[in-house]
């Protein structure tokens, strides 16, 4: 700032801005926008130019870019075709950014419609849910090794109610499970539970579509381990192997193995 241009206090020029004085310390600190020290009072000011100064800042804030990169962006009186891949870099990781906000947004609206349906939900049955939608990009691009496109966006783009139901449903499930695991597999409520289990999956996947999904069952060990990373079970290992035995006791009894 020049000692003769009209010059503002950091409290009128915080109010001139907007910012508040905090932040203008800041920014004079890390060196971004320094105010003008008189020498005499040791006050600090700014001044018209430096109104011209924060306005690149706050757009290149606006942009999302960094203070450290706003630092050196400042540097450069025009823009450039120089600063073409920086702003393409830019632009590609405020989409990455949008898809994740988009992702949060569809998770939390899911998450609420079913706490407000069932007023109380086990942490480790929520979690299981969120991750689950966290991960549904991994898990797509995981499934197109096995499955035709077309099949696998039918699992995924399903409209948002039809979503609900099946979190509604698979909340019952898990409590169900935790409210029978222990007792012998031949439980007839054990066997009804897997009943229903069955004909829930029939009905997600499709009945037209379980012969084309068996590619699944091919899975090596591996790959089993990746699936579930990217959709993580709130069942115990002991519950787990219960239910594995219970389904196949169930199976064989139907004649389906």
């Amino acid at each position: 700032m020049h000692e003769a241009s009209k010059h503002y206090t950091v409290g009128s020029f915080a109010k001139l801005t907007g910012l508040s004085v905090r932040t203008l310390h800041y920014y004079d600190e890390i060196g971004l926008m320094k105010a003008y020290k008189d020498p005499q009072s040791g006050h600090r000011y700014y001044g018209e130019d430096d109104i011209g100064i924060l306005q690149k800042i706050v757009t290149m804030k606006f942009l999302g870019y960094s203070l450290e990169d706003i630092q050196t962006l400042l540097q450069h009186p025009r823009f450039d075709a120089s600063l073409l891949d920086s702003f393409l870099a830019q632009k590609e990781a405020l989409e990455a950014q949008r898809k994740r906000i988009d992702t949060a947004i569809k998770a939390i609206t899911r998450a609420t419609v079913l706490l407000e349906d069932k007023k109380e939900v086990d942490s480790s049955i929520m979690i299981s849910i969120i991750q689950s939608i966290q991960s549904e990009h991994e898990q797509r691009e995981w499934l197109e090794q096995f499955l035709e496109p077309d099949m696998v966006s039918g699992l995924f783009d399903r409209p948002l109610e039809a979503q609900e139901l099946l979190d509604k449903q698979y909340v019952d499930t898990v409590n169900e499970v935790r409210r029978l695991f222990g007792r012998p597999i031949d439980d007839p409520e054990v066997q009804t539970l897997m009943q229903e289990q069955l004909n829930t999956s029939l009905n997600y996947v499709g009945s037209d579509n379980v012969q084309d999904l068996a590619v699944l069952s091919e899975m090596n060990e591996d790959q089993l381990k990746k699936l579930e990373a990217m959709m993580p079970s709130p069942f115990t290992p002991e519950e787990e192997e219960w239910l594995q035995q219970a389904m196949d006791y169930f199976m064989r009894k139907n004649g389906m193995v």
